[in-house]
């Protein structure tokens, strides 16, 4: 019971009230080394391979779990950057701003070491582990799944302010609160792929898909100047505009 009330304390602190130690730089070393801690931790309390999903007889199987969905992710991120019409839902300056080398450095070491690896080993291997040891199957995972969407109120509220999405605290709570009930929703997916899969490579996976992803799309749907292209103007006879009337 102390370990999964320890693991639930300082989850809920470390991406919503404690400022990230260090240059931004460091992003992805510090999360890997506290995924690192956090699996340490788990062996200190008596958690095995098995309950964190960490076998290395079930790697396969998750891998096979895990492919179909990634790659229907990935297709859906084509998707939505083929079309003008759909291109509007990429919109975030906190990537479309980036050059593709810039690009290239969150898919490769950012999102994969600082996001995915941290965020699944945290949520999907021990904090569900821990929570199981002392409350029934479906109540130990609806607490991950809720503490995956709390986790990210701090950065959907950053996100809401670099893209200047809403006007006003009402909308920004209402925006926050879709945002925390989706990634929730996102971690009851994740953890059903572990636990049928009996592999944490198969969330891994899809995790991957939709972050590098959805950065990657929106790369690819901007210009160089980070304005997304949404087509050419519609052309009118003769050279005239249409009437403003």
């Amino acid at each position: 019971m102390a370990f999964a009330v320890a693991c639930c304390a300082v989850l809920s602190a470390w991406n919503n009230r404690t400022p990230r130690p260090g240059p931004d730089r460091w992003y992805p070393a510090v999360n890997t080394a506290a995924a690192a801690a956090a699996l340490a931790a788990a062996r200190l309390s008596g958690l095995g391979p098995d309950e964190l999903g960490l076998r290395p007889g079930r790697l396969r199987a998750g891998l096979r779990w895990g492919a179909p969905p990634a790659a229907a992710l990935a297709a859906g991120w084509i998707v939505l950057a083929a079309s003008p019409r759909t291109r509007p839902a990429l919109a975030d300056r906190r990537i479309t701003t980036l050059t593709w080398r810039q690009v290239g450095y969150q898919v490769t070491v950012r999102i994969p070491a600082g996001t995915v690896l941290w965020e699944e080993i945290a949520f999907r291997a021990v904090l569900l582990a821990a929570l199981r040891r002392v409350w029934p199957g479906p109540s130990a995972a609806a607490a991950a799944d809720g503490m995956f969407g709390l986790w990210h109120i701090r950065p959907t509220v950053a996100a809401l302010r670099v893209n200047q999405v809403t006007a006003g605290p009402r909308a920004t709570v209402a925006a926050v609160t879709a945002a925390v009930a989706g990634t929730a929703a996102a971690g009851v997916a994740l953890g059903w792929l572990r636990d049928r899969s009996g592999s944490l490579a198969a969330p891994v996976l899809v995790h991957l898909a939709a972050n590098c992803g959805a950065a990657l799309a929106a790369r690819a749907a901007a210009g160089p100047d980070g304005v997304l292209w949404l087509g050419p103007e519609p052309e009118h006879p003769a050279g005239k505009r249409p009437s403003r009337r």
